[in-house]
């Protein structure tokens, strides 16, 4: 039987992949970015069904914070890379509907 992961060792596992997505935003490799978040969403939901910090000693809550303070600023970086690129999909699509609602409105229903 396999032995569950620690806590700690599932914050080193989210931090090591919110590096790789760090990496896939800087190159705009939107698919494996995706692909990331729901590898590190699925770790989020076993840490939220656990939630059992008394046991952690000393130590482990200061890599605790440590890991999740390196995770927070690798969030800030990807979101500097894809904020920019959500606003450019944003107007594209909202150029589109409103490109759509006049072609509607004067269309002459053929």
């Amino acid at each position: 039987m396999l032995a569950m992961p620690t806590q700690i060792e599932i914050y080193e596992d989210m931090s090591t992949l919110s590096s790789l997505m760090v990496e896939a935003a800087r190159t705009h490799d939107w698919d494996r970015l995706v692909g990331l978040e729901r590898s590190v969403s699925s770790l989020r939901e076993i840490l939220i069904a656990e939630d059992d910090n008394a046991s952690l000693s000393v130590a482990e809550v200061e890599r605790k914070r440590s890991l999740i303070q390196r995770i927070l600023q690798d969030d800030a970086e990807i979101r500097r890379h894809t904020e920019p690129w959500m606003e450019h999909v944003r107007k594209f699509l909202g150029g589109e509907t409103m490109r759509k609602n006049v072609e509607r409105a004067y269309s002459t229903g053929r």
